[in-house]
């Protein structure tokens, strides 16, 4: 975690697959009756139904803190819950989700050896492992911060790609704005949208993303709505993600983990060629989980690669036949690995994730509105979990004001700094 102090300084759509719904294939028990919760439904990855009193029973709530927030979450079982919850600082990370998107490029290597690659296949080898290594920082189960209006985060020097991000706002309503190299996209902040461009000598990156989700009462399903788009520079090829929907378990009672079953779909528009690979969904004591199995298809539809792996360690490819048998004189290869992580970090960040967050990665001249700056962030950082949640929620207030102050002024565009000024 990044050890600067601020103040000397100046945070994909698959098909909905029905496993979600019938989350059968993971051992799930209500524990009514044994904690007198109704509904509650406990999920250990790592055991059988035997045990989900006592998983019930851990996790990272207090006693206290558990039963009072599954009172007040009750009544939003079966609802959206993207923006209707103020949540509580104790399960926040310190990081922005203005930060959360630049995660996306740690692997970004991957689209640069895709683009280098004569092979048509093997180009969607190496850009759908590019898509799965996100998954090792999604599995983090603590949330972001969401940015307030005129946010921002800027990071340089990552293979060749500078990433600036912006919450801004416009007379339609609170709009979310994404930078890079200048460019710039806005779209809908409520209900939650955000967009976003990155680009290299070798690629660009295009996402306009919705998320959607269904409250459980202990868990959440999460369905992803939108568009990811690649396009390689050298063919000037262009490539379409389908991620798999996300599942994210024991919200209250028991450990939290997170999952992902179904399917991930990487199209090659330009040619036809795609990359199927399906997700494994958790199974009895953990069987399955994180697993990967699947081909890469030429336009015709016949299976060119098989790959498989896990989507925490690594992908490997191997050329099959046309009945997806691997080859003969051929062998499994990795076509990645993911990097050493710190040992025991308290909100499992990669290097990468505190590159992200530290001021070493960021611009000499860095505006105040940047994230790494934000003092509910900095608070959470340093393990002050009262200032935390106190600068939380003047930020969440500040952010309410200004929308007011843009909608009253009837100004289009506005910067933060010029808001606060504005309201002094």
């Amino acid at each position: 975690m990044a050890q600067d102090d601020p103040k000397q300084s100046g945070g994909f759509f698959a098909s909905i697959a029905n496993s979600l719904s019938n989350f059968s294939s993971a051992m799930t028990k209500s524990v009514n009756g044994l904690l007198g919760y109704e509904g509650l439904e406990v999920v250990n990855p790592e055991g059988g139904t035997e045990d989900a009193e006592e998983e019930a029973r851990r996790g990272r709530w207090k006693q206290e803190d558990r039963d009072s927030y599954w009172k007040m979450m009750q009544k939003y079982i079966g609802s959206d819950v993207t923006s209707m919850v103020t949540l509580p600082v104790l399960i926040f990370e310190p990081m922005s989700m203005l930060q959360k998107m630049a995660e996306l490029m740690e692997y970004s290597y991957l689209l640069d050896m895709a683009d280098e690659c004569e092979d048509p296949y093997m180009r969607l080898v190496y850009s759908t492992s590019w898509a799965i290594s996100v998954y090792y920082a999604y599995q983090r189960t603590w949330k972001p911060f969401n940015p307030i209006l005129g946010e921002t985060y800027e990071m340089v020097n990552h293979g060749g790609i500078t990433f600036i991000a912006e919450q801004v706002i416009s007379l339609n309503g609170c709009h979310f704005k994404v930078l890079i190299r200048h460019f710039s996209l806005q779209v809908s902040h409520h209900p939650p949208m955000s967009a976003g461009h990155a680009e290299n000598e070798h690629f660009i990156y295009d996402i306009s993303s919705k998320v959607k989700t269904k409250f459980l009462g202990n868990s959440i399903d999460i369905y992803p709505l939108g568009r990811t788009r690649v396009t390689l520079k050298r063919d000037g090829v262009v490539l379409d993600l389908v991620p798999p929907p996300t599942k994210v378990n024991n919200l209250i009672f028991g450990r939290t983990w997170v999952d992902s079953p179904g399917e991930m779909i990487m199209t090659n528009l330009t040619t036809g060629d795609k990359a199927v690979l399906y997700f494994q969904p958790c199974g009895w004591f953990g069987a399955g989980r994180y697993e990967i199995d699947g081909y890469v298809y030429n336009a015709a539809e016949e299976p060119q690669i098989l790959m498989t792996g896990k989507w925490n360690e690594s992908m490997s490819y191997q050329p099959c036949d046309g009945e997806g048998e691997p080859l003969p004189g051929t062998e499994l290869k990795e076509a990645w690995r993911v990097a050493d992580a710190p040992k025991n970090d308290k909100f499992q960040y990669t290097y990468f994730a505190h590159k992200i967050n530290s001021f070493d990665s960021a611009p000499k001249k860095l505006l105040a509105s940047d994230s790494r700056l934000r003092a509910d962030r900095y608070a959470l950082e340093q393990g002050d979990l009262s200032k935390a949640g106190f600068e939380k929620m003047r930020f969440l207030s500040l952010s309410l004001i200004l929308c007011h102050v843009f909608h009253s002024r009837d100004f289009s565009l506005f910067r933060w700094s010029e808001c606060v000024k504005a309201l002094v």
